[in-house]
This record gives C-alpha cells, structure tokens and sequence, in this order.
C-alpha cells in the first residue's frame, strides 16, 4: 500500500479511537424472559408490534410461546418471515410495508444475524422513509432514532443484539454493504438458551466460530479499550471452554448460557474496536455467492491470522494464555501459532471445512477489491493489505 493511502487509513482509525469515549454507545439491557419482553411493550405503550424471523424459526415453532406471551396481553403481533441468509433490500422493503400496513410501532427481531439485521434496517427505513438503504451504507448517515428494538437471538454467535451494524444485500447486483450508526443498537436483548436448544449442530459450530471472530479480530486491532478487550478474551475462553461440547451434547443447556454470554461480550467488543480483513473477505463471499456468513468467518480466520504474521504473535499469545490453551512460559511465536492451529483443530472437529466450494477463480480480483474497499480505512487491521494481497486468501480459501 503506498504511503499517502496508509497514512490516510491510519489517520481515520485513529481519529475514531480517540472519539470512543464520546461517542453514543450503548449496551442493550439483558432480559431473561417472555414476560420481560412484554412488560417492556407495555411500558412504550406499544399496541402493536412487528415480530421479523424466517421461515426456518417460525416452522420451528420457535417464535410460538413469545408470540401468545404478547398476544395474552392484548398486543397485536405480526410476522415477518421472509427473511433470507444474507439479507436483501427486496426483504427490508417487504418488512417495512407490512410494518406500515399493520400500523406497528415496535420490532422485535428473532433469530440469528440475518434476522436482526432485516430487522434494524427495516427500523431506519421506517424512520427515514426518502432515503434508500444504499445511501445508508457506511457510517453514520441513519441519524434518527429507531421504533422500539428488542433483539431475541436464537443462535450464540452474531452479536448483533449489541451492534450498530446491519448487513444487507442488494436484491439486483448481489452487492453487500454495512450500515453503521448508533441508533442500531437494540435497546434491549432477551438470552433465552432454551431457543438455541434445537438448532442443528452445523449452525451451533459456524456462529460459535463467527463470535470467536468478533473476539479475536476486536482484540488484536488498533482500536481496543480496556473494555474492549476485557469483553473479547472472556468471548475468547468461554467459546474454547463451551463450543464443542455444545455441539456434541445439544441439550447442555449451561454450555449454551454461557455461549451466549460470549457471543453478547463478543458483540460489545467488536462493535467499538471493529472487526478486520476476515470480515471483508467473509461479506465479499456472503454477497457473491450467498455463502452462509459464520461458515466463511470460520474457514478464513486461521488463514488471515497466518497472513498477519509475527504483527498479532503477542496478542494471540495473551489470548491463548487467558483462555487456558497453553502456560505463560510458552514464547510469544510458539504461543501465537498454538491459538491458531486450536483454531483449526475446533473446526476440524465440528466439521467445518479446510476451503469455501464455489469460489470462480475469475471473480477472485473483484471479490478482493470489494473486500479491501470495505476494510479500508474502516477497519483497524493490524496490519494493512491492499486488493492485491488480499487475492491470496480468496485462492487459499479456494483451495484449502
């Protein structure tokens, strides 16, 4: 990368550092029950309220109890259950019209990543009905406050229920894009692990390792505070101590408390220090190929690490000691390359593959210009990569 655009990114990141402590950040208050849920409706005088899931979830039954919780209490609910994995603008459009037309004034967003960012979205729309969610994307252009949101995550993994992000995708050219402004941030999250009881096992091991990526990425930025980074080494330890035995014995309803836990101080992490290249890389392919968003972050985290080098050996190392993966005399490099290769071993055990199948060698040059335009300077990588290098991954991601 050539020296004014390094210095330009630099400059951006550390400008955004500084301003942590003013901004407007908030973290959602945690309830633990149907019944909180509604108390909080009442207490917004909300009359009727627009409830946005999918298919899977809602033929799951797994919205049912919430639903007549509400409807007990003579609040009017509708559903939304058109939501697809990496969500589009068509979604977000259809949402807010059934919003509009039931005269809503509250969301809930039930579900996984996909959910509550159809669902926050759906919310600035609502509020800024002239403005298209394209001219949204990027930082700070929602700028109003968004009806009442109540985040029900059924997976432990996205964080979305403390983040000021939305990803969405555009219904006609495939192109993913964030939106990020503080008015995202639910205002408040129901953990529930009951509803992550029945999810089939290949989703518990990709949005484990999804919220392992908000951790590891948030840690070893440029940007972290001592909250921060508190929040991502406790995510850190408590997915490598409860991942895989959730996955192997789903009913452990105490391992998947605490995942949900981890997934929750993951979010809060990543959504001030910011996520990195594995990130950009993961939306690229969510966008073009609709790859299933903690699937990709799994596979290319162990390969972004590698790429980052001896810049992050001391920050793994931390996180490896912290999490119990190996003892404090261990060297920094030796350390570093442990954390990574527990990494792989946690996928390898859960399944998860050593490549992405899909991947056309031709889009490689696109997807990693898409990537790099996304991470730059947003992003505070610890080390900067340009689209050039960032083809490498695609093709080590491409082939295992």
């Amino acid at each position: 990368m050539n020296l004014f655009k390094r210095l330009y990114c630099r400059t951006f990141q550390t400008v955004f550092k500084l301003a942590l402590p003013i901004l407007p950040y908030r973290e959602p208050k945690i309830l633990k029950t149907n019944d909180d849920v509604v108390e909080i409706l009442k207490q917004n005088k909300i009359q009727n309220v627009l409830l946005v899931t999918d298919k899977g979830i809602k033929n799951l039954g797994l919205t049912q109890a919430l639903e007549q919780s509400i409807k007990d209490n003579n609040i009017s609910v509708v559903v939304f259950d058109e939501t697809v994995p990496n969500p589009t603008t068509q979604n977000v459009e259809d949402a807010v019209k059934m919003y509009k037309d039931n005269n809503c004034q509250g969301i809930i967003a039930f579900g996984g990543g996909s959910a509550m960012d159809c669902a926050k979205a759906t919310g600035a729309r609502v509020v800024k009905p002239k403005k298209l969610l394209s001219k949204m994307k990027g930082i700070l252009k929602v700028g109003k406050k968004l009806p009442l949101l109540v985040a029900v995550p059924t997976t432990a993994g996205t964080g979305s229920e403390t983040t000021l992000a939305a990803v969405i995708t555009d219904s006609e050219t495939r192109h993913k894009y964030p939106i990020n402004d503080f008015p995202l941030i639910p205002k408040y999250a129901l953990l529930n692990a009951e509803l992550t009881v029945g999810l089939p096992k290949h989703i518990t091991s990709t949005t484990g390792m999804d919220a392992l990526t908000h951790a590891i990425e948030a840690y070893i930025g440029r940007s972290t505070t001592n909250q921060t980074r508190q929040c991502a080494m406790f995510a850190v330890k408590t997915i490598f101590e409860n991942l895989t035995e959730a996955y192997n014995n789903p009913t452990n309803i105490v391992a998947r408390e605490k995942l949900l836990l981890a997934s929750y101080n993951a979010g809060l992490a990543f959504t001030k220090s910011y996520v990195g290249y594995v990130h950009a890389v993961a939306h690229s392919l969510g966008g073009k190929y609709n790859v299933a968003h903690g699937l990709a972050n799994a596979v290319i985290l162990p390969y972004v690490l590698k790429k980052y080098g001896r810049t992050i050996y001391k920050k793994l190392w931390e996180l490896g000691v912290h999490a119990g993966l190996f003892s404090k005399e261990t060297s920094k490099e030796v350390g570093a390359k442990i954390f990574i290769e527990k990494i792989e071993e946690m996928n390898s055990l859960m399944n998860i593959p050593l490549k992405i199948d899909g991947i056309v060698e031709s889009d490689i040059p696109s997807l990693a210009k898409t990537a790099e335009h996304e991470a730059n300077p947003l992003y505070p990588v610890p080390v900067l990569f340009t689209a050039k290098q960032l083809e490498s991954i695609y093709y080590e991601v491409k082939n295992g």
